[in-house]
């Protein structure tokens, strides 16, 4: 049990400078230093960044110039890298401490490795395009077909007409097959969830990593031998989809999880269904990351080879019918000219390899603008019509008419026909109109 006393404990000096040195107030000058600008990078940071390069590659090339035998562009590259890193830990450690050290380098280790991955991405986009030129500047080779050229005829004859389209048709089925049953499954993973959910995850996940020849030769022995008798589109369609629908479960999965709980028992709260919750609230949420899977699984379908040799067949005629009949597609048909001798039908093979990847990144474009937007990201003209739609809806409860304004105020307050911020301001004056303007109630008669 405490005791309370009426008289506080004396205090000691000692107590008086703990507290002294514990609190203290700044004394205000009346002057503000200097504004330190956080955008640039400061001259010394740029100075140990440039100059530890120099001297990284005046290093490297002076160890295989005259103090070593080595030899090698790669391994001169890699010694480069190496001093620059050593250099530049030294001259940040003159002025800064280990923390800042260790950040400095890490950093420069992240832009390392992005700037090799777009290089290695750029090289060969750019070998690609070079190595295929000579086909690419002829017209008749994307609206001919193979049917009448040969492997020692020129560039001026024959095309890959029938392999683009057999691509479109064969990626589209498999997109009208995966996309709905990757996402149901990864909405299923996710908003029900339990043992068998547990067991499809694991399974998704194990497919991830199922090599394309294992998805052919089992499209290949329970489809074209059993059902069909016969190599086709479809058969190639269906091996694709094989490999499409793993990555599709899983990135959809992921993104999916993303969606905070809070925005789906806001949906509950208002009496909706899991399901209503799922399709109003969780998809549209998630929209962006949706499209940025189905581009995932698209990107490993279209470039498969392995599965489409075994079930689609090689032809080279044009075949709109993706049940009947060999179908070719960019990858085998690639591979179909690069394995001859004739340097005509390896530029031809480039070219099918450089058409293969604008389709890729038209594809990835037009994915983009369709799902791009994120939640609550709206377009200039969705603002403009929603700016609109809230005027309408508060003119309409605050008991507006729609005949024309006739005094100054009542124009003053009209709905504009511009941003949402010029929307506020109307709604702010029309507020302080209808204050204005109100009958005193009983009430409050003042």
């Amino acid at each position: 049990m405490a005791i309370l006393t009426t008289e506080a404990p004396p205090s000691t000096p000692d107590d008086d400078e703990s507290s002294r040195s514990r609190t203290s107030i700044p004394v205000r000058l009346g002057t503000v230093g200097e504004r330190r600008d956080v955008r640039t990078v400061p001259f010394g940071d740029r100075f140990d960044l440039i100059g530890s390069a120099a001297a990284g590659i005046a290093l490297s090339s002076l160890m295989f110039g005259w103090l070593t035998p080595m030899t090698g562009v790669v391994g001169w590259i890699v010694l480069s890298f190496i001093g620059f890193l050593g250099i530049y830990a030294v001259m940040t450690a003159m002025r800064a401490d280990r923390l800042a050290i260790s950040e400095r380098i890490m950093t420069a280790l992240f832009y390392s490795a992005g700037v090799v991955l777009l290089g290695a991405l750029a090289f060969v986009v750019f070998f690609t395009l070079v190595r295929g030129s000579s086909a690419l500047v002829h017209f008749n080779f994307f609206a001919e077909t193979m049917k009448l050229a040969g492997p020692l005829d020129p560039l001026t004859m024959g095309g890959i007409a029938h392999a683009i389209v057999g691509t479109l048709i064969q990626i589209s089925i498999a997109l009208i097959i995966t996309i709905p049953l990757g996402v149901t499954t990864a909405v299923f993973l996710n908003e029900i969830g339990g043992p068998f959910a547990r067991f499809v995850r694991t399974i998704s996940d194990a497919m991830t990593a199922l090599p394309s020849i294992v998805a052919g030769l089992f499209v290949y022995a329970a489809v074209v031998t059993l059902i069909t008798n016969q190599r086709s589109g479809f058969a190639a369609s269906l091996a694709i989809s094989v490999m499409m629908l793993p990555i599709i479960i899983r990135a959809s999965d992921v993104v999916l999880r993303l969606v905070p709980n809070n925005l789906r028992e806001a949906s509950y709260a208002l009496g909706t269904s899991r399901w209503k919750t799922v399709w109003s609230v969780v998809l549209p949420t998630s929209r962006s990351g949706l499209v940025t899977a189905v581009i995932l699984g698209t990107a490993r379908g279209i470039g498969e080879t392995s599965p489409v040799l075994l079930t689609s067949g090689v032809t080279a005629e044009m075949n709109l019918n993706p049940f009947s009949g060999p179908m070719i597609s960019l990858p085998l048909q690639v591979f179909d000219f690069v394995k001859s001798p004739e340097p005509n039908m390896i530029a031809r093979g480039f070219g099918a390899a450089a058409t293969l990847v604008l389709l890729v990144l038209t594809l990835f474009i037009i994915a983009r603008l369709i799902g791009g937007r994120g939640p609550g990201q709206l377009s200039d003209r969705q603002r403009r019509a929603a700016a609109v739609a809230s005027a309408r809806d508060l003119q309409r409860i605050s008991g507006g008419s729609d005949t024309p304004p006739t005094t100054r105020a009542a124009r003053k307050v009209r709905p504009p026909k511009g941003k949402p911020p010029v929307d506020l301001e109307w709604r702010l004056a029309e507020r302080a109109l209808t204050k204005r303007t109100a009958p005193p109630s009983e009430e409050n008669p003042s």
